[in-house]
C-alpha cells in the first residue's frame, strides 16, 4: 500500500493549475507551427504567427495564454493500492485550485449556482473524474475549461439506424454551426457510445490525447482523418476569419452502448486547449 498525503495532492494541482495556464502544450505549438506553411489564407497565415507569438509570451512571462482561464476539470487516475491519508482527495484537489488561481493572478471564472449565478471568487468547486486502476501511481491532469469553446460543444442521441454517416453528419453540423466561436483552429474531441453521459466524458476525455498520437484503431484512425479533412474544408479558418486551418486535430474515443442507442458527443477545444498532468 503506497500513502499519499493529501498536502502533496494540493500542492501538484496548485502547480498544474498555473502551468496549464500559462504553457500551451508542445504538441499544440507543433501543429500551429506545422499548419502555417500550409494555410492558404495570407490572413490565416498571420493569425497562426500571432497565435504562437502570444503562446511564446505566455510562456516566457508565465502569464496566462488567454483571459479565460477555465472552470477547472481535473481528471484523476487512482491506484487501487494508493491510500490517501490526512483528509478528503476532493477537499485537497478544491484547494490547490484554489491557491493555484490566487498566486497565478488567474481569472475566477466559477459561480456557486447556476441560478443565482454568485462567483465563488477562488475558482473552485472544480469539475473531478475519477478512475480507480490497478497499482499504486497517482495521476492528475489538471485542464482548465474555457466556455467560448465549451458552450458550442453537442451532444446527439442517434439511432442506430443513421449509423457511421449520421455520427459524420452530426461532427460536421456542430463544428459548422460553431463557426469562429471557440477560437479555431481548434482541437475536436468525439466520444462515441456508452450512455448519455459517458459519451460526453469521452469526448473531453479525447481532447487530451496528443496531436501527434494517431488512433489505435485503424478504422478510428481514418475517420479522424476524414473529419479532420471535412472540417478544414468549410473555410472557417483560424479566428474565423477563412482559411484551411479550421480544426489541428479530431480525437475519437468510443465505448460499449446500447442495441438501441447510438450516443454521440462533440467536445470542441480551442486553440489554447490545456492541460498539464503530475504524478505521485
Amino acid at each position: 500500500m503506497k500513502e499519499i498525503t493529501i498536502d502533496r495532492i494540493t500542492n501538484l494541482v496548485e502547480k498544474l493549475c498555473i502551468e496549464a495556464n500559462c504553457q500551451l502544450p508542445g504538441d499544440i505549438c507543433d501543429a500551429l507551427k506545422t499548419s502555417q506553411p500550409v494555410e492558404k489564407s495570407t490572413l490565416g497565415k498571420d493569425i497562426l504567427h500571432t497565435l504562437l507569438e502570444n503562446a511564446t509570451i505566455a510562456r516566457e512571462e508565465n502569464s496566462p495564454i488567454c483571459q479565460d482561464t477555465g472552470l477547472t476539470v481535473v481528471f484523476v487516475t487512482i491506484g487501487q493500492d494508493v491510500h490517501i491519508a490526512g483528509g478528503s482527495i476532493e477537499d485537497a484537489i478544491n484547494e490547490g485550485v484554489r491557491r493555484g488561481y490566487e498566486k497565478g493572478y488567474l481569472r475566477k471564472s466559477v459561480v456557486r449556482d447556476p441560478i443565482d449565478r454568485i462567483n465563488t471568487q477562488d475558482n473552485t468547486p472544480a469539475v473531478i473524474h475519477y478512475e480507480i486502476v490497478p497499482g499504486k501511481d497517482l495521476h492528475i491532469v489538471v485542464a482548465p475549461k474555457g466556455f467560448g469553446s465549451e458552450n458550442m460543444s453537442r451532444l446527439c442521441m442517434l439511432k442506430p439506424s443513421q449509423g457511421l454517416e449520421g455520427v459524420k453528419d452530426f461532427v460536421i453540423q456542430t463544428i459548422s454551426a460553431a463557426g469562429s466561436n471557440p477560437c479555431p483552429p481548434i482541437i475536436v474531441g468525439v466520444g462515441i457510445g456508452g450512455t448519455m453521459e459517458k459519451s460526453a466524458l469521452l469526448s473531453k476525455k479525447a481532447l487530451l490525447r496528443p496531436i501527434h498520437e494517431k488512433n489505435t484503431n485503424p478504422a478510428l484512425a481514418e475517420l479522424e482523418d476524414e473529419l479532420l479533412g471535412s472540417i478544414n474544408k468549410l473555410g472557417i479558418g483560424p479566428a474565423g476569419f477563412g482559411g484551411t486551418t479550421t480544426a489541428l486535430s479530431v480525437n475519437i474515443l468510443t465505448y460499449a452502448t446500447h442495441i438501441a442507442g447510438l450516443p454521440v458527443s462533440v467536445n470542441i477545444g480551442c486553440h489554447a486547449t490545456r492541460h498539464a498532468e503530475g504524478y505521485l
